[in-house]
């Protein structure tokens, strides 16, 4: 790494302000007015949400961290500056509140599923990631990583037998079992879970979900849930390594990334006796099926129950995302390549049907119109009978597993998908979900350049959800929750993801726990701080595994703006050239003129051997910036503004 920062001057004109920029400046106007509203509405002064109900049994708490969840990546993208405490404030806020309700201990989970801690947690990642100097919570990652170390007291994990012990665990250790509520009796009245079916399927004389209505049915599968889906390692625990990953970015110690690597490792070793696909449960003995007859599927939140492919796929991306940012090998990706193209082997072709499938709701909005068409339908479960709840595939899956490794038979399966999914992936679907993903279709379509106006076209989509939200929030009677306690995250008006795709490169961080990464990173070089400056737009406008290729634009005509341009959201990857656009003369013309001449632009090469550069945009300028880079060049930290503060000082 250089001692020196190198630095680039914008000189062409940004006479004409692109929509996408001028469209993006307004979203992030837009977004710093409406977290402030949702926070006076529905917060405490302290942070914590205005919820006056009874939280019981296991499940609840990261629906209190979920409102909140995108609102550091916002502040990290460019948002306000008072962003970052108001986030810590509301971590904060809700951690006492849910340690008052006896939901967790020291600060973290009690205990439950990952499936859930994953979703908890991603608010936390982002402070973490918008915050590396905040000592508090340096502290906190590394606490909460020690709960999942074989060396912890706590027993979450067997080491020897390389597992985590419970599919629920937290800084109380194992918490055996499933809820509390459904040991004593799982009957047909549960109706929200009736889209998922048996949750074990073995049981005779229950053979369908009407037998749950026999009170001694419900209680036999309660007790067996209790006991068959309450203990041993399960797949989801793999979100886990988000936490020690975390962990690693601040310390780069090598006890956290030796045991992610070899807990990654145990489940890739089940995997390849299982053809490849990766089993989700394991005993507590180590042996996969030990608690269901010797069958690779049928654990909790596995691919039998409730979601399959849904959380598995998820996870077992998250765990090779992880493993592979902690080694800079790629090869981890085996782990959530196979699940897919398993799935695609089964796939059928129908419309989505409401009812016909456990999310066919979301489909239904995601998709609009184009659910009714002739869809490649891919199965997410496997059961006793074989391969069932047929829905469309998430793209995210396929295309974050290209996004980080380049290779073309990734980017093979991604085009195969495209040609058979059945709908046009240069529509920009209007809708915000739950996990403020969903448009990587247009947006890949855009970066392979059969989607030009993708970026207006989304940007005025995220403007539209905004705008939605914000009028679901006017019309609300009530600022004080006593019931629903997912009321809150339905009514966030934070959008982030296309902001995510647009400025950084990347696709939405998953859902159930992953790390955002991301191509580049912005920091301002003025304030300090993370994100663009000020009037500053940024549109990464080609991709692949060697080249990024960036435009950024000032929008003000009266002052300058500098930003560094970072290689990777945790600067793990190299520049080794930047090629970028240069005025060469016409502009501004004479002052006689009522209009500017024609001007000319060329291109010049800059070395730069670095995983950063330093940007200067005098007023209404724009540049134009191809960047030759190379991955997993450098060791990934949480990086900090002062590296760069250094360099400044050492150039000046």
């Amino acid at each position: 790494m250089g001692k020196h920062m190198v630095s680039v001057t914008a000189s062409v004109p940004a006479c004409e302000p692109p929509a996408w920029a001028v469209l993006q400046r307004q979203l992030f106007s837009v977004l710093d007015e409406a977290w402030r509203v949702f926070e006076d509405r529905y917060c405490h002064p302290e942070g914590g949400l205005r919820f006056d109900g009874v939280l019981e049994g296991r499940d609840g708490a990261d629906d209190f961290y979920e409102p909140f969840f995108n609102w550091p990546m916002l502040y990290m993208l460019g948002g306000s500056d008072d962003l970052l405490d108001a986030s810590k404030k509301h971590w904060n806020g809700v951690t006492r509140q849910l340690s008052e309700a006896g939901f967790l201990v020291d600060e973290y989970e009690r205990g439950y599923d990952w499936f859930h801690q994953g979703e908890s947690l991603l608010m936390f990642y982002g402070i973490c990631a918008a915050d590396p100097s905040d000592d508090t919570f340096r502290r906190r990652a590394l606490r909460f990583a020690e709960l999942y170390l074989p060396t912890s007291p706590v027993g979450n994990v067997d080491g020897p037998r390389r597992i985590i012990t419970a599919p629920h665990t937290g800084a109380g250790g194992p918490r055996r079992g499933v809820d509390e509520g459904w040991a004593q009796g799982y009957g047909a009245e549960l109706t929200n879970m009736k889209p998922y079916g048996l949750p074990l399927e073995d049981l005779p004389g229950i053979d369908s979900w009407d037998d749950l209505a026999d009170p001694a049915n419900a209680r036999r599968m309660g007790e067996a849930m209790d006991r068959r889906l309450g203990d041993g390692d399960v797949a989801v625990n793999l979100a886990s390594t988000s936490l020690i990953a975390n962990a690693w970015l601040y310390t780069g110690e090598d006890r956290y990334r030796d045991w992610l690597v070899d807990y990654v490792q145990a489940w890739r070793d089940r995997a390849a006796a299982a053809d490849g696909i990766v089993p989700d449960n394991v005993g507590p003995s180590g042996e996969v099926g030990e608690l269901h007859d010797g069958r690779w599927y049928g654990g909790s939140y596995g691919w039998t129950w409730p979601h399959g492919l849904h959380s598995v796929g998820a996870v077992a991306l998250i765990a090779a995302m992880n493993a592979a940012l902690v080694t800079g090998d790629d090869a981890w990706f085996d782990l959530a390549r196979a699940p897919l193209d398993r799935v695609l082997e089964e796939a059928t072709r129908g419309p989505v049907r409401d009812g016909e499938s456990s999310m066919a709701s979301t489909w239904l909005q995601r998709l609009g119109p184009d659910a009714d068409a002739d869809l490649q339908l891919v199965p997410y479960r496997k059961g006793m009978h074989g391969w069932f709840d047929h829905q469309p595939l998430q793209i995210a899956f396929p295309a974050w597993i290209w996004w980080c490794s380049g290779d073309p038979q990734d980017r093979q399966r991604l085009d195969q998908v495209e040609r058979e999914c059945g709908y046009d992936w240069t529509t920009v679907h209007a809708f915000r979900d739950k996990e403020e993903a969903g448009h990587e279709a247009p947006w890949l379509a855009y970066l392979d350049g059969r989607n030009p106006d993708y970026p207006a076209r989304a940007l005025g989509m995220a403007l539209g959800q905004v705008a939605r939200r914000m009028a679901l929030v006017h019309e609300d009677a009530s600022s004080v929750r006593t019931d629903d306690i997912h009321w809150w995250q339905r009514l966030n008006p934070v959008v982030t993801e296309i902001l995510v795709q647009l400025t950084t490169g990347a696709p939405a961080a998953p859902y159930n726990g992953g790390l955002q990464q991301t191509r580049v990173r912005y920091w301002d070089a003025d304030r300090s701080r993370p994100g663009l400056p000020a009037d500053v737009a940024a549109l990464v406008e080609e991709l692949d595994e060697t080249r990024v290729g960036v435009q950024l634009v000032n929008l003000s005509n009266t002052r300058e703006r500098r930003v560094v341009v970072q290689a990777g959201a945790f600067a793990e990857d190299g520049i080794d050239h930047v090629v970028v656009d240069q005025l060469d003369d016409g502009y501004p013309g004479p002052n006689r003129a009522y209009r500017a001449d024609e001007f000319t632009t060329s291109t010049r090469r800059i070395d730069v051997h670095d995983n950063h550069l330093l940007v200067v945009l005098p007023p209404g300028t724009r540049l134009g910036l191809s960047m030759q880079v190379r991955r997993h060049q450098f060791t990934p930290s949480h990086p900090t503004f002062d590296r760069f503060q250094e360099k400044q000082n050492d150039d000046r």
